[in-house]
């Protein structure tokens, strides 16, 4: 954090997200974020921002970047915020801020709000009643369901013997000429997705792919080949799944996974707060 550094034992301001300023800064039911830490709300006009106080000498910017590098520290925290997040859209449009953002105090929240007041109020304003759903695409890795690795015939004059060096070599031949067609495949059904699924969209987004991917509801991994998140009216959630589901259909050794809807997380943007110190 810059602008100061918090008092021993004081607090920070962690922030979730901006939204429509309620009558008397009240959420209609209490809520709890990070550390099971109260939720409450800072206005600034028709602004306002929802935040927890939350303990300095654990959530300051130097004991976040050590929480950042603690997976199990760090999955709490996204589920924490996530969950704030997702109440809050229930009530209306929401601007979600990243994980981690943290402020000095209250008035410097305020600040925030003060100086992007007009950019916030547009993009409340655009995403009122629109909602965010996630397509991804994987390549699971062995051959598609049902059907038999492909085996190639032995080399002259070479043993096939399943624990011959030759056939050893014919099946990891096999097996990435299956992965590369697999990845072609999914590349296709990629690009066929986009191209049916953004007529329903107000807005697509290219998201950076899964490293890893535990099994699916099938019980099957997979590799993550494409990672899009589109931002369209909530009611048009049925038949946006509807059509994935459509378009994914039969294509063995694929994997298409839709998620949300949730709030806009990746069309959100929250400007910078333009010199205002954290």
């Amino acid at each position: 954090m810059s602008g100061g550094r918090p008092r021993a034992g004081g607090r920070v301001s962690y922030l979730y997200a901006v939204l429509p300023r309620p009558a008397g800064d009240r959420l209609p039911r209490p809520l709890t974020g990070l550390a099971d830490a109260p939720v409450h709300l800072v206005g600034h006009g028709r602004l306002a921002a929802a935040v927890s106080a939350l303990p300095a000498d654990d959530h300051d910017e130097q004991a976040l970047r050590a929480h950042l590098e603690d997976l199990d520290r760090l999955t709490a925290m996204a589920r924490a915020h996530h969950r704030v997040v997702e109440r809050l859209s229930a009530l209306g449009p929401v601007l979600p801020f990243r994980l981690a953002t943290v402020y000095l105090d209250d008035a410097r929240v305020r600040a925030v709000l003060r100086a992007s007041a007009d950019d916030f109020a547009e993009a409340l304003t655009r995403l009122d009643g629109r909602v965010e759903l996630g397509v991804k695409v994987f390549a699971l890795g062995g051959p598609p369901e049902g059907a038999p690795a492909p085996a190639p015939p032995p080399a002259p004059g070479a043993s096939a013997a399943p624990g011959s060096g030759a056939a050893y070599l014919a099946r990891r031949r096999a097996e990435r000429r299956l992965r590369e067609e697999t990845w072609q495949r999914a590349a296709r059904l990629a690009g066929r997705l986009d191209d049916e699924l953004r007529p329903l969209a107000e807005a697509g987004r290219a998201l950076r792919p899964q490293r890893a991917e535990p099994a699916g509801a099938a019980g099957v991994a997979g590799e993550n080949v494409w990672n899009h998140a589109y931002l369209l009216r909530a009611e048009r959630t049925e038949a946006f799944t509807a059509l994935v589901r459509a378009l994914a259909a039969g294509e063995d050794g694929l994997r298409v996974e839709v998620t949300g809807p949730w709030a806009p997380y990746s069309f959100a943007a929250p400007p910078e707060p333009g010199g205002v110190p954290s």
